[in-house]
């Protein structure tokens, strides 16, 4: 392993009978950056993490975190890492402030400095006012801000968040944002999953997308970006028309996404003039009506189509228990301490 390398996967394979959830994932982040991880709902996204916090023992292949093998020195490991799931993990019937308590003092800290960290927390996360009510009575974005705060509790070198921001309105996202950035500026090594592709853009220094439990590409956004070429075409119809795709197939590269209504279509282009005319030519020709053509550079979320062959929208409307099949008492008893 790297002395620079934090977190460093190579070649990890999970499977659970018929399903291959990891077919050899490889991942590596530096000290003091964010890796966002991208792909498809069920992709192999939190089977990843699941093998590199040590809740999942690996068929194949190898892992470091911190510098130790995630195997043969998971209790290690363990002490080292802070992780958030994809649902939040508290007590509903204790308040905030009882939950973060409850954490340090199962995690060794003496009375005071779990009471006296669990005070730091709440204040960093915008919830002192909430620190004496019982969880069950908090708000969707607040449940995943305690979160967050009871995964740093043991203030970890590296951290593990499974889709922090899923379920959460606009305003929440960005306060959860910006204390990621915080971390990351304090030191913290940060693995991070989403569905969402602006999310990935803004925080992270580097995206790996797992599609089939493989990784698939990986780079920086830019980096990424422009791997996909061109320009990226997008017509908005008067009205849906099964012959819009096929018209459009001589004048593209690759696949022709369309939206659910059928009214939008998306596509890559090769670079050069006329090709807007000649579009809405060939559109008129088959009778189809166009309200509005645009070009523009490709975003990640042309990226995650053209790569995936899945929209983005598709990703991020999928269910979230629906993702890897990982039975948590099983894999548990499997992970020697």
């Amino acid at each position: 392993m790297s002395d620079d390398l934090v977190i460093e996967a190579v070649d990890l394979h999970k499977s659970y009978g018929a399903t291959q959830a990891a077919a050899g994932v490889s991942l590596a982040v530096p000290r003091g950056t964010i890796l966002g991880v991208l792909g498809p709902n069920g992709a192999g996204k939190t089977t990843s993490v699941r093998m590199l916090t040590t809740m999942t023992r690996p068929d194949s292949g190898t892992a470091r975190v911190a510098g130790l093998d995630v195997v043969a020195d998971a209790d290690r490991v363990r002490r080292r890492i802070g992780a958030t799931g994809q649902d939040a993990t508290l007590d509903e019937a204790l308040t905030g402030r009882q939950n973060l308590v409850l954490i340090g003092r199962l995690s060794k800290l003496g009375r005071a400095e779990a009471k006296a960290r669990a005070t730091e927390l709440l204040d960093r996360f915008d919830l002192t006012g909430a620190g004496e009510r019982q969880v069950k009575g908090y708000s969707g974005g607040m449940r995943r801000r305690l979160d967050l705060a009871a995964s740093l509790v043991t203030r970890p070198q590296v951290l593990f968040l499974d889709e922090p921001t899923t379920g959460l309105d606009p305003t929440s996202r960005l306060r959860m944002w910006g204390v990621i950035r915080e971390l990351v500026a304090d030191g913290t090594t940060l693995l991070l999953t989403t569905q969402y592709l602006d999310e990935a853009d803004e925080l992270a220094d580097a995206i790996s997308v797992i599609d089939h439990g493989r990784v698939i590409a990986d780079g920086t956004a830019a980096e990424l970006k422009a791997a996909v070429g061109g320009q990226q075409l997008e017509v908005t119809l008067s009205a849906a028309h099964p012959g819009a795709a096929g018209a459009l197939s001589p004048f593209v590269t690759g696949a022709v996404s369309l939206s659910d209504d059928g009214r939008h279509l998306k596509a890559a282009v090769p670079p050069g003039s006329g090709t807007a005319t000649a579009v809405i030519r060939a559109l008129d020709a088959e009778g189809i009506a166009v309200d509005d053509l645009q070009f523009h550079h490709p975003s990640l979320d042309d990226v995650f189509f053209a790569l995936t062959g899945t929209p983005a929208t598709t990703a991020d409307d999928a269910v979230a228990g629906t993702t890897d099949p990982t039975p948590d008492a099983i894999e548990l008893e499997e992970v020697p301490a």
